[in-house]
């Protein structure tokens, strides 16, 4: 029996996956890009994509709604998780994050289109599972009575998609194994924070994030070795030399050392960042 491909929001599913996920990557309308990310899995595990290479514009900007304002991170105001307006300011500023991740992993799918078809399998399910993190966090702000776009937001993440474009090894050591990761640092603490608080809800839905970002992470770790190991590169050098490179060897700490070893992290690899951490003191 022949399963028929489902009609996806706004894109025709016989189309190249490429196709698909520039679609949803260029996306300004907030519900039609989370809408584009769910289909694009669906229509991926019914084998209603191709990889046929397909030639696409070039996104200097992903497409995102006209809310929030973006400004330089120093522009954003500390709030206090005390307050009401503190803790729907961090909940927006998370929100804020997983609404780039898919825009990252839009991005990842359609820009290098000669990798194995198991890293777009990958990447596919990172897409939709960033869409539902944003929806989680999304429904949490609804319950505190705001909206995403109700707090200015910084355009970081982005930032290192447009710094890391010209290569997949690039990007997969400095966007989930460096960035993303940096995520599993955070959010235990946070969790912590709203739990002192009573938010049962907002401490389930950062442990669904925390949890599949763990997932999203150890991709790139797989890929950046795997990438590494096409050249001819050693990882744990060319890891570092890319830190070096991009970020002056900067890293911040603590570090969640079991959620960063189940994310593909060696012990070495820990050791060595904790110890830039420590002479950053």
């Amino acid at each position: 029996m022949t399963t028929t491909p489902p009609v996806v929001s706004g894109a025709d599913p016989r189309q190249s996956l490429f196709s698909q996920a520039h679609a949803c990557l260029t996306a300004c309308d907030l519900e039609q890009k989370l809408q584009l990310a769910l289909d694009l899995r669906a229509a991926w595990q019914v084998g209603g994509l191709t990889l046929k290479p397909v030639a696409l514009p070039d996104v200097v900007d992903a497409g995102h709604p006209q809310r929030p304002e973006r400004v330089h991170p120093r522009r954003l105001p500390r709030r206090s998780i005390a307050t009401e307006e503190g803790r729907a300011a961090l909940i927006h500023a998370v929100a804020h994050i997983e609404f780039n991740a898919i825009n990252l992993a839009c991005d990842a799918l359609c820009r290098f289109q000669e990798m194995p078809r198991a890293y777009y399998a990958d990447w596919v399910r990172v897409a939709a599972e960033e869409a539902e993190h944003f929806g989680l966090l999304h429904r949490r702000l609804r319950a505190a009575g705001r909206e995403y776009g109700d707090y200015p937001a910084h355009n970081g993440l982005w930032e290192m998609a447009r710094r890391t474009a010209f290569d997949p090894l690039v990007r997969m050591a400095l966007v989930p194994r460096m960035l993303e990761a940096r995520g599993l640092d955070v959010t235990p603490g946070m969790m912590r924070r709203f739990e002192s608080i009573g938010d049962r809800d907002t401490v389930a839905a950062l442990a669904v994030i925390l949890r599949e970002e763990v997932g999203h992470v150890e991709m790139g770790s797989r890929w950046f070795r795997y990438l590494c190991q096409q050249r001819g590169l050693e990882p744990e050098q060319t890891y570092f030399g890319l830190l070096d490179d991009f970020l002056n060897g900067e890293i911040r700490c603590p570090l969640n050392r079991e959620a960063r070893l189940q994310a593909g992290f060696s012990q070495d690899e820990l050791k060595r960042l904790e110890q830039r951490c420590n002479r950053g003191r």
